[in-house]
């Protein structure tokens, strides 16, 4: 018997959007972003199932070595880079590079006493002011960057869009212009590309893109879908009925009575609710997928369980599949409903979600 609720993923649909996305940048490697857990998807199940990503982009330390001890032995990437000092000789034991966006960073390198050295991303904060060294300071940590012996030369180089899911902004135009100015007589392979990017932004593909949401199946645009570029869904978050019941109208549903009925109706409990990560916040109307059908959320979501307006004529019955999103029903599409992103609902999923690799 499956588990429930399960985050069904699949491997065969990770391989197509990857390939999917080496076709729209043909000229560019694939620093394939896994890190919160690959987007909720599982981390190991997701570099297992990309042999053919170039490399892996990962948030932590942890992650990076979570996927050597697991046999992974692309190229892996710490987009945040190191946190201390003693993270140095992790990096150079397992093989691991890592971005430098601050001058501690830079100072931690100065100072350490490592066997060989570490190949380095210097990270150019092009507008985003948030994370990397601002473009009045980045020839001087280059240069200080290229005189440190625990830096691997060439030093490879990268800045990240602050607004290129937003196709029309100018903003795109200006970061990537920046980040050419500063960089155009300067060796080392190039980064700029984000999902939304790589996407929308060929021109700022470079040697790497890093694919995040996109490699999953799903756009980053507000109103896209991942199908509109030939991506498929990799997740399929399921539960099941275990309640249908018909309900009079006026009668009500949930914590505080938050709904009540307009007319006779049925009801079915799904049994998923906030406490597996579903949103509590789910206001009524949120499609859930019941037998070929959307079905509208109705009262309040509860820790466990979350219930449904299954309609009148319902021949629904307990134990019947429910999909709170995946392939006939866009993530994208109950993001918009809940007022998120799908960023958002696939990364807060809780481990009381198995995830199965399909």
């Amino acid at each position: 018997m499956k588990p429930f609720p399960r985050a069904e993923v699949s491997c065969r649909a990770l391989k197509h959007n990857l390939e999917q996305l080496k076709v729209i940048a043909p000229n560019s490697k694939v620093m394939a972003v896994v890190k919160a857990n690959g987007y909720g998807h599982g981390l190991i199940n997701v570099a297992k199932c990309l042999t053919e990503a170039d490399g892996f982009g990962l948030a932590r330390l942890k992650e990076a070595l979570m996927l050597r001890d697991a046999g992974i032995q692309q190229k892996l990437l710490l987009l945040e880079g190191f946190f201390h000092e003693l993270d140095l000789h992790k990096l150079v034991d397992h093989n691991i590079e890592t971005v430098v966006h601050h001058e501690s960073q830079v100072e931690m390198l100065e100072l350490a006493d490592l066997p060989r050295p570490i190949r380095v991303w210097l990270k150019l904060d092009s507008g985003m002011n948030r994370l990397g060294v601002t473009s009045e300071e980045f020839s001087s940590i280059y240069q200080r960057l290229i005189d440190c012996p625990n830096v691997e030369k060439p030093i490879h180089l990268m800045t990240h869009f602050a607004c290129a899911d937003e196709p029309e902004n100018t903003m795109t135009q200006e970061q990537f212009e920046l980040f050419e100015s500063l960089t155009q007589n300067l060796e080392g392979e190039r980064t700029l590309s984000n999902s939304a990017a790589t996407l929308y932004w060929s021109q700022a593909h470079g040697d790497w893109v890093r694919p995040g949401i996109a490699l999953y199946g799903v756009s980053p645009v507000m109103g896209d879908l991942g199908t509109n570029h030939q991506l498929t869904p990799a997740m399929e978050l399921k539960s099941q009925l275990i309640s249908v019941k018909s309900v009079k109208a006026n009668e009500s549903v949930g914590y505080g009575a938050y709904w009540q009925a307009q007319q006779q109706t049925t009801l079915g409990v799904v049994a998923i609710g906030y406490g597996d990560g579903y949103p509590r916040n789910a206001p009524e109307g949120t499609p859930v997928w019941v037998n070929g059908r959307r079905v509208p959320i109705v009262g309040r979501v509860s820790m466990d369980m979350l219930t449904v307006d299954l309609g009148v004529e319902a021949q629904d019955k307990v134990g019947d599949e429910a999909i709170l999103w995946g392939k006939s029903l866009p993530v994208e599409e109950v993001a918009a409903h809940i007022g998120t992103i799908a960023y958002e609902l696939m990364t807060k999923l809780t481990p009381r979600v198995a995830v199965c690799l399909e």
